[in-house]
C-alpha cells in the first residue's frame, strides 16, 4: 500500500554519505515531521545545509557507529523514542566496500544492520504492545548478482537481502514490514577505489566503473520512490537511473 511521508518520523542510519546523503535530501522534499540521522560522519556544515532544505522538517544528528554492542543501540533508540514518542520508518544504510577489512565489512554491512533491526523491535513488536513499523534496508545488486572479486562484500549484501526477506515474512507476527533497496554501480566515493579479496583483481574499481553507472542523485530519487511504494518483501533494484522490482 502506498505510503505518504507527510508527518512521518524517520530514522536514517548512515544518511550523510554518498547515496545516503542524496536520499536524505530527497526525503526532505517531503513534509516529514522528524528526520533523525545516525552516522559516524560528523559534518555540521552539511547538517546545517540539510536544515535549510525544508524548514517544516526537524532534522537531528546523533553520532552512531553500527558496530557498537546491541545494548548501546537499544539505549540510543530509547532516547529517540522518548523524545519523538513514535518512529515510523528505520532506514539501515551503513556500508563499506573493502574486502581487505573482512571482519569490519561483515560487522558494518551485516551484523550492525541485524543489531539495529533487532534493537528497534523492542519498541515496535506488536507482541510487546508495539505499533509495528517499516524497515528499509540498503542492500546492493551484488546481493543477487555478485561481484566475484569482492566476495566478502557481495556475501554481506546477499545476507542483507535474505535477512530482510525473512523479516517481511514475519510481519504477521511482529507487525514490522521490511524491504530492500539495492543500488547498482553508483558514482560515489565508495567505488572510486577499493580493495579486492586477496588482491585477486588490482584494478577492480577501474573495471567496475567502466560499466554503465548512475548518479547518487538519481539513485536517491528512486530510493524515496521505493519507500513511498512501501511494498513488504520487495527487492528493489536501483540501477542506471531506474527502479525495478526483482521477482
Amino acid at each position: 500500500m502506498a505510503l505518504s511521508l507527510t508527518n512521518k518520523n524517520v530514522v536514517f542510519v548512515a544518511g550523510l554519505g554518498g547515496i545516503g546523503l542524496d536520499t536524505t535530501k530527497e526525503l526532505l522534499k517531503r513534509d516529514l515531521k522528524n528526520l533523525v540521522i545516525l552516522d559516524r560522519i560528523d559534518n555540521p556544515t552539511v547538517i546545517a545545509e540539510l536544515k535549510t532544505i525544508n524548514p517544516k522538517v526537524t532534522v537531528t544528528f546523533i553520532p552512531y557507529d553500527v558496530t557498537v554492542p546491541i545494548t548501546e543501540t537499544k539505549k540510543l533508540l530509547k532516547t529517540i523514542f522518548d523524545k519523538l514518542k513514535t518512529v515510523d520508518i528505520l532506514i539501515n544504510g551503513a556500508g563499506i566496500l573493502d574486502d581487505h577489512q573482512i571482519e569490519r565489512t561483515i560487522a558494518v554491512n551485516y551484523t550492525g544492520l541485524v543489531n539495529t533491526t533487532t534493537a528497534i523491535l523492542d519498541f515496535w513488536d506488536k507482541r510487546k504492545g508495539g505499533p509495528g513499523g517499516i524497515i528499509c534496508n540498503i542492500g546492493s545488486v551484488t546481493g543477487f548478482n555478485a561481484i566475484y572479486q569482492v566476495p566478502v562484500y557481495s556475501g554481506t549484501k546477499a545476507a542483507v537481502v535474505n535477512f530482510t526477506s525473512s523479516l517481511a515474512k514475519l510481519a504477521p507476527i511482529t507487525g514490522v514490514t521490511a524491504y530492500t533497496v539495492n543500488p547498482g554501480i553508483t558514482r560515489t566515493t565508495l567505488v572510486h577505489k577499493f580493495n579486492s579479496w586477496l588482491d585477486v583483481e588490482p584494478q577492480v574499481a577501474e573495471k567496475l566503473l567502466a560499466h554503465p553507472t548512475q548518479s547518487s542523485q538519481a539513485c536517491g530519487e528512486n530510493f524515496v520512490k521505493a519507500i513511498e511504494l512501501n511494498q513488504n518483501g520487495a527487492i528493489w533494484k536501483l540501477d542506471r537511473g531506474t527502479l525495478e522490482a526483482i521477482q
